[in-house]
């Protein structure tokens, strides 16, 4: 077989290399400066939620036996839903004299029923169940139920804004209700909770609307914090840490048993919220800047 022999010269070789060495640095300095920009992107930390700061107005006995899941203020009296890990038919609903921490009037859910959050609307008192997938409407001054509805889901924290119901469910949206069907009007997905102190994710419990924004309490043993979360966006805009507080006002003795932060009410009187935690033996007052 006869092979054809081509020669080359320096120059010949140049031209053919010289292409592609072209190429190679072009396809080098891409790729570095995409992974620099991918770096960037991965490294740059979120913004910091701005602090809220708090100051104390008065400090209220509160039934270590109530695990706080709603609280609302109304006409100088608290308005109190309880649940019960045990289902031992310790859920209630109870209107509290502020002073003493006293149940004026309550009633007791149904062992089968782990009471959740609550508002009141228009002369009514709505309250969540846990898994039970049940709201029971009760008349606010009298505390009989007047209607129930169903719906899928769990039942977390309860406000309104003074037309819709608005309620959580666990998974960080923010969920709005027609107060006479149930029906949902629309949902807002929640755009920065923090993550507790092992980085695992946090979910708003209790809430409470004041002015275009929601306070949510977080649920979450790590921390005693509540979120301010503006509801034209859903974007947390502010965090108040209140870690200690219970321990400064209650000896190691009255807080053995104590849990979360959970319970959120407000004053628009006075612009005083009301907040205590569930098994917690206190109740504060206190105004946020």
């Amino acid at each position: 077989m006869n092979l054809l022999k081509v020669n080359f010269s320096k120059n010949d070789l140049l031209k053919f290399r010289l292409p592609y060495i072209i190429g190679t640095i072009f396809i080098f300095i891409t790729a570095c400066h995409n992974n620099s920009n991918n770096n960037n992107t991965t490294t740059i930390a979120p913004p910091a939620i701005p602090s809220l700061s708090y100051q104390i107005i008065s400090v209220y006995p509160h039934d270590t036996s109530s695990f706080t899941e709603g609280l609302e203020y109304q006409h100088g009296f608290l308005y109190e839903s309880t649940g019960d890990p045990d289902y031992a038919g310790r859920s209630k609903l109870a209107k509290i004299n502020v002073s003493t921490g006293k149940d004026m009037q309550k009633i007791i859910l149904a062992p089968a029923y782990f009471g959740e959050g609550i508002t009141l609307l228009n002369g009514k008192i709505y309250q969540l169940t846990y898994k039970e997938q049940k709201c029971f409407v009760y008349d606010a001054a009298t505390l009989k139920k007047i209607k129930e509805f169903s719906y899928q889901g769990e039942g977390w924290g309860m406000t309104n804004d003074g037309k819709n119901l608005i309620m959580d469910n666990g998974t960080n949206n923010l969920i709005y209700r027609n107060p006479e069907t149930f029906n949902i009007v629309k949902t807002i997905p929640i755009i920065g909770v923090p993550k507790d102190y092992s980085g695992h994710q946090v979910f708003i419990n209790e809430l409470e609307y004041v002015d275009g924004y929601i306070y949510a309490n977080l649920y979450t043993m790590d921390f005693d914090q509540l979120v301010k979360i503006d509801t034209a966006n859903g974007k947390v805009v502010g965090i108040l840490n209140v870690n200690g507080l219970l321990e400064r006002y209650a000896p190691p003795a009255e807080t053995s048993k104590r849990d979360v932060l959970n319970g959120i009410a407000y004053d628009s009187g006075n612009k005083t919220f009301y907040i205590t935690g569930k098994y917690w033996p206190k109740l504060f007052a206190i105004q946020i800047h």
